[in-house]
């Protein structure tokens, strides 16, 4: 019996294989890349062909020993990282640390069931030189651009920032989001409402012309207008409405609807959902993938998936719930249709079925993919939609209602939604054309124009997918980096740029302008997919971006502005010296710092009122908390580690305590209290008072709810 060996990327998805298998095979893991670009050094050499450096990772030199002795001793070896341009850069750099005389092979596990598994190991193929090439392309490209212009914005602003080719592009989509916000003009407008029995219309026409009232003067006169009129039913139009079944969720849709009905991160879903992929242990079943690949932008499904969810559509809900012919749907032009749409492997592993074995949130995550597969081969839902118009003088007031005739999909699942829902439907009473109605009351209601909403996680993943900008794999790490890098910052759920988002934004944007252009960056993704594709040569592409991008370097190092050092004075006294302050940039942006340093440390916050004066913030806040030591009142104050609570007695009574945010520890039996904390880089983060007995930490900033 000759030896195999298959090699995958991860110790989970290893251990599910390994049960398929059996004994003849061994799998091991290559813990994700064995190789890359060093750390310390730009590690491409331009000048020859952009040749990358690549070098084992510090820490791996014991695992690729271990590759390099289970491959001497195999007949034949399968490469089996996951089946996207990241999986065939390791399984390359693997297949080149074995020794070339063996038989080496490249296998696909689009799904890590034993079916999935058995039908790729009986189709192996061939390393992907093409996919490696598009991997190594935009590895080089991310790397020019952070390793070239990072050190610029060191140089002009501050150490320790970095820019992306992709991320400082999404940074000014957030950025451009800001300024239309700020820059909106309120436009305020009146609607008119009359109230009748059971239901309310709202006034639309004047003389069959589209009314718009901009003024409490313009409504009031109409109210006038409308007192002791007669009001007659126009119309009645009655008319069925359907709403179709969405797609099975592709990387970009689930992260956008786990994120609305989750409150899950990019992060965190692809987390979560490459360990469903990779295996999850069901008792004595042992470890099972209970989803397909979760990278991917198609939202095909195999023949034989869409019969087995008919299958159970037909036994689960009846006859009426089945459209006729299977339900297919197209992804985008450029969507690369060699994966299946995000579904469960398998349908045997009801959520029900599979709920004792999963934590909390992977269940949460699971049952999301299992509805949305089983929804997408469903009929649709049926509303009966009611329409009426109503006359009174020379004005029409119009209403809407409608009723849910057959649930259709809808019995299974409903998309979430980035805005608050609108208030559903109701259905309009009986109602005949010419019959009179009277108006209970008729009302003026103000309103304003509203700015753009900020983007949340799940809209800017749609703004981003429907720009080109970033794949499927990259959109996590885009939304993980800009806030890490503290460009952005999440306030109630929404991302806000920072003032340091915006400064490096704008010296970006003014130096770099190709590159960060969303035309241009988009142009650059579709050219990676014709490496991919073998239209394109990678060093065709390489080449068409240097040359430019080299100019506008060389041109920033000397004209870009440098705020390093820049001081702004201002007309506040520095409290403990007599010196005035002024403001300067600092890591978290701008702050007030006195003019007397180094002998004067003292540094302030400040806020900017209405008509642009500074004021300094106080750092010390009063809080209704008594000190449990002396009885004194406690104050907040600010630490190296973020917010703290010390007793105002001080240093009489040095009692302090961590700074809770009032909602108590959510693992069930702790007792203590999640309190804010800050890391050695400054990020906030929340965690519980009882550390380091209980573990619970979160970045997010907890909800009640």
């Amino acid at each position: 019996m000759k030896k195999s060996l298959i090699i995958v990327e991860s110790p989970a998805k290893a251990k599910t294989i390994n049960k398929y298998l059996g004994k003849d095979f061994t799998v091991m893991a290559s813990v994700g890349h064995i190789k890359d670009l060093p750390k310390s050094k730009l590690g491409v050499d331009v000048e020859k062909d952009f040749y990358p450096n690549y070098e084992t990772i510090k820490g791996k030199a014991k695992i690729v020993s271990q590759i390099e002795k289970a491959g001497k001793e195999a007949d034949i070896i399968y490469l089996g990282p996951d089946p996207d341009r990241e999986g065939e850069a390791i399984a390359w750099h693997i297949q080149e640390i074995l020794d070339g005389k063996r038989k080496i092979f490249r296998v696909l596990f689009n799904e890590i069931t034993e079916k999935g598994v058995k039908e790729a190991m009986a189709h192996p193929t061939a390393v992907d030189e093409n996919k490696v090439k598009a991997q190594q392309a935009r590895r080089v490209l991310d790397r020019l651009v952070g390793y070239k212009v990072s050190p610029l914005l060191w140089e002009k602003v501050r150490r320790g920032l970095s820019a992306g080719r992709v991320q400082s592009v999404a940074v000014r989509i957030i950025c451009e989001r800001e300024k239309e916000i700020k820059g909106f003009v309120s436009r305020e407008y009146w609607s008119i409402e009359a109230q009748f029995d059971g239901f309310s219309a709202r006034l639309a026409k004047k003389e069959d012309k589209k009314l718009e009232i901009g003024t409490e003067k313009d409504a009031l006169e109409i109210v006038i207008d409308l007192r002791g009129a007669e009001f007659t039913v126009k119309d009645v139009e009655k008319k069925e409405r359907k709403r179709n079944p969405l797609a099975p969720f592709i990387t970009s849709t689930l992260q956008q609807d786990a994120a609305r009905k989750l409150g899950f991160t990019a992060k965190k879903t692809m987390m979560f959902a490459q360990q469903l992929y990779e295996g999850i242990e069901l008792g004595e079943e042992g470890p099972v993938g209970l989803i397909t690949y979760m990278r991917t932008d198609s939202p095909r499904i195999s023949a034989e998936a869409t019969e087995k969810a008919r299958v159970f559509i037909k036994e689960k809900y009846g006859e009426g719930y089945l459209p006729p012919k299977p339900n297919i749907y197209k992804g985008r032009k450029s969507a690369q249709e060699a994966h299946e749409a995000i579904r469960p492997a398998d349908l045997k592993y009801t959520p029900e079925y599979v709920k004792q074995y999963l934590s909390k949130d992977h269940f949460r995550l699971y049952e999301l993919i299992w509805k949305r597969f089983i929804a997408s081969q469903m009929n649709p839902a049926i509303f009966d939609a009611t329409g009426v118009s109503i006359e009174a003088k020379k004005y029409l007031f119009q209403a809407t209602g409608s009723v849910l005739k057959f649930a259709g999909f809808t019995a299974v699942y409903e998309e979430g939604r980035d805005e608050e829902k609108e208030e559903e439907e109701k259905p309009l009473p009986p109602l005949k054309k010419g019959e009179a109605l009277e108006a209970k009351a008729i009302t003026p209601l103000q309103h304003f124009t509203q700015p753009p909403p900020r983007f949340t996680e799940a809209a800017l993943v749609k703004e981003l997918e429907e720009k080109g900008i970033g794949r499927p794999s990259t959109y996590a790490a885009i939304l993980s980096t800009i806030q890490e890098r503290e460009y952005v910052t999440k306030e109630k759920g929404k991302l806000a740029p920072t003032e340091l988002g915006f400064l490096v934004t704008g010296l970006l944007v003014e130096s770099f302008p190709k590159i960060l252009d969303v035309k241009f960056t988009a142009h650059m993704e579709e050219e990676l997919d014709g490496i991919e594709e073998g239209k394109i040569p990678w060093l065709k592409v390489m080449n068409e971006f240097y040359e430019p991008f080299r100019e506008s370097l060389e041109k920033a190092k000397q004209e870009m502005k440098s705020v390093k050092g820049e001081e702004t004075p201002t007309d506040i006294v520095c409290e403990k010296c007599g010196k005035m302050m002024a403001i300067k940039w600092g890591k978290k942006g701008k702050f007030l710092a006195c003019q007397g340093y180094p002998e004067c440390k003292n540094t302030s916050d400040f806020t900017v009122d209405e008509e642009g004066k500074i004021k300094a913030v106080e750092k010390i806040q009063t809080t209704e908390e008594k000190c449990p030591s002396c009885g004194n009142p406690m104050v907040a104050k600010s630490g190296r580690f973020g917010r703290f609570l010390a007793c105002s007695n001080y240093p009489a009574c040095k009692t302090t305590r961590p700074f809770s945010i009032g909602l108590p520890c959510p693992k069930e039996g702790c007792g203590g209290a999640i309190v804010e904390r800050r890391t050695k880089g400054g990020r906030i983060f929340y965690g519980c008072s009882k550390y380091p007995s209980c573990d619970y930490a979160t970045w997010d900033n907890p909800k009640k709810e």
